[in-house]
């Protein structure tokens, strides 16, 4: 799978997550923000 198809598909998981169980906005975040980064580095040295 490629980067430019996970970061969207991750951003929708995350919003209905947080529109479902608003408690858990924090780790979402969190999460999201780790995931966003990590295909970011991954896409920069990857190449």
């Amino acid at each position: 799978m490629e980067i430019i198809t996970v970061q969207p598909l991750v951003a929708l998981v995350a919003g209905v997550l947080i529109l479902l169980m608003p408690r858990l906005l924090n780790y979402i975040v969190a999460f999201y923000l780790i995931v966003v980064g990590l295909t970011g580095l991954m896409g920069t040295f990857g190449s």
